[in-house]
């Protein structure tokens, strides 16, 4: 399947009904999730692999990981009405997908491949910062968006937690009109994809990494 062919697809992936503004419910636009998910099957973090998309509202990484090959997608987040969204989603493109409703930092289960697109912490500041911690903890390969303002203190906290940032792709993230305390029609905010792996050293909680 090529890039745009998935773009395509992934255009069918219906947003949120009425998202949460504290939880920064935004849809990641298709041609941005088919460039994620291309350049991480290009890695080989996808076929053949188990994924894990974290917070994963109504899907899209979900879904377009398994249309790239993955064996087995699990797809977590506390939103139930998001989760129903996602199984829709998820039956009318043909994929299988796990739907659970657990707190990602709750989420102990050992996954190839994490993607994630957590919320930015313009709400909450440093909201992202328990995906970040609870990612490097048990997951090899780790692709998490941040704000790209903050791209130094990912840095650091991936190194604190005991990661190596191996890639970056920058990206325009269009904020559309969604709640009543937006004024323009669309936004862009700079975003930052990183692509983490664990180090092999241990963590700074104490926590071994089981490849260490």
């Amino acid at each position: 399947m090529k890039q745009r062919e998935l773009e395509i697809l992934l255009q069918k992936v219906k947003p949120h009904p009425s998202p949460n503004p504290t939880l920064e419910q935004y849809q990641t636009p298709a041609v941005i999730a088919a460039e994620v998910l291309y350049f991480a099957h290009g890695k080989g973090d996808l076929a053949g692999k188990k994924v894990l998309d974290a917070g994963c509202g109504t899907g899209i990484f979900a879904i377009g990981a398994k249309l790239l090959g993955a064996a087995e997608v699990i797809a977590v987040d506390t939103d139930e009405a998001a989760l129903g969204v996602a199984m829709a989603n998820a039956n009318a493109l043909g994929v299988d997908v796990s739907l659970l409703t657990v707190d990602v930092a709750e989420f102990p289960e050992p996954c190839d491949t994490v993607i994630h697109n957590p919320p930015f912490g313009s709400q909450k500041k440093h909201a992202d910062a328990p995906f970040l911690e609870h990612a490097l903890a048990i997951w090899s390969a780790v692709y998490t968006f941040h704000n790209g303002e903050t791209e130094p203190w990912v840095e650091s906290r991936v190194a604190s937690f005991g990661g190596v940032v191996t890639d970056r792709l920058r990206f325009a993230f269009p904020i559309p009109h969604t709640f009543d305390f937006h004024r323009k029609e669309v936004v862009e905010v700079p975003a930052t994809l990183f692509r983490i792996e664990r180090s092999g050293r241990t963590l700074k909680s104490g926590t071994p990494h089981p490849a260490a």
